[in-house]
């Protein structure tokens, strides 16, 4: 397989399922964390690999090195690989995604942005979510009838604070997630809940409804649950730990043991709480993009700027709120046609947000 972003989270917890599995590396994609990329190339022996930043080339230790945006595309154009894991952050990860089913292969895709933006343009019979929420839907659903999905979310970094003490939050705050560690960006996400609304619009793709919803689930156990049109309901608890998704992503089944069993007395009791708009401003808009969903471009490119700006102290914690939202309603009334118009609504956008 071609893995693309092998450093993070999701790249190392991949890497490891494939051993287990005796999955072989063909290409392995990484950002700026080339010390552990060496240490991967050593252990699983890639034939090629691509990196962020053409400066970075001489410290990698492997022969066949590509550089940018590009050496991305030629890494997944001239692999043998049926599969690619796609676990870049950000619109970054878009175009690979494009590229790679464009050539037939299969896509487990932990990138949310792929389908935020462009959904509509990407051929969802070659897309295997890396995700605990749609990898719990898709498991209980089971060709079943459903009347309703639900995601459940942690609520972020900021969901115990006083309203007024968010106003004052530093980039730094918003990183120290409750549950969990994960990359700046969707930690970031996941304290304004944009994360929780690109999951709604990845599962409205994905299964084809918009008849999906979240609610706030503090201890991260339950990441999804199933209404059935016999007015059951069924939950799907797991550890918190990817190597399930990513395990059922790789192989298709899975018959032995991934994760620990859920220990429910251990967990205790279960709590759902709303995801209330005046601690999560982006929640106004839920209806109406998951009526409007090519409109996922907006959200995503407004708040990848929104992110920057608050991290350099150019607008606070709610700011990258109003950020979002200001150019949702002004770009509220387009349609990308094709992904060339994605791609330059896509500038349009961060050029007006980055003039306001």
């Amino acid at each position: 397989m071609v893995l693309l972003g092998s450093t993070g989270s999701i790249g190392v917890n991949t890497l490891i399922v494939a051993k287990r599995s005796n999955i072989a590396i063909e290409a392995l994609v990484a950002g700026n964390n080339i010390n552990l990329l060496n240490a991967q190339i050593k252990e699983y022996q890639p034939k090629v690999v691509a990196i962020a930043n053409e400066k970075d080339r001489e410290k990698v230790n492997h022969p066949h090195v590509l550089c940018g945006a590009e050496g991305i595309l030629e890494v997944i154009e001239m692999s043998e690989s049926a599969t690619v894991v796609n676990a870049l952050v950000g619109y970054a990860g878009l175009a690979p995604t494009l590229k790679a089913t464009s050539l037939g292969k299969r896509v487990a895709l932990a990138n949310k942005e792929s389908l935020v933006v462009a959904g509509e343009f990407i051929d969802m019979s070659l897309i295997t979510p890396i995700d605990s929420e749609h990898f719990g839907l898709w498991y209980l659903m089971n060709e079943r009838p459903v009347s309703k999905l639900y995601i459940t979310a942690s609520g972020g970094a900021f969901r115990d604070w006083d309203l007024e003490k968010m106003k004052d939050a530093t980039f730094s705050d918003a990183l120290k997630h409750p549950n969990w560690s994960m990359g700046n960006k969707i930690t970031i996400d996941s304290a304004t809940m944009t994360n929780k609304l690109f999951e709604l619009l990845e599962a409205k793709w994905l299964f084809d409804t918009s008849n999906i919803d979240a609610v706030i689930e503090k201890k991260s156990i339950i990441h999804a649950l199933a209404e059935f049109t016999d007015g059951s309901t069924t939950a799907h608890f797991a550890g918190v730990d990817m190597k399930l998704p990513i395990a059922f992503a790789l192989r298709g089944e899975v018959e032995e043991e991934i994760l620990p069993p859920t220990d429910l007395l251990s967990i205790g009791s279960l709590e759902f709480l709303p995801i209330e708009a005046e601690r999560y401003p982006i929640w106004n808009i839920k209806e109406h993009i998951l009526s409007h969903p090519h409109l996922g471009v907006v959200v995503n490119a407004a708040n990848e700027e929104a992110i920057k700006a608050f991290q350099k102290e150019k607008c606070s914690f709610f700011g990258m709120s109003e950020m979002v939202l200001d150019a949702y309603k002004k770009f509220e009334t387009v349609k990308a046609s094709s992904i060339d118009e994605i791609i330059q609504l896509d500038k349009e956008i961060r050029t007006y947000v980055n003039a306001r």
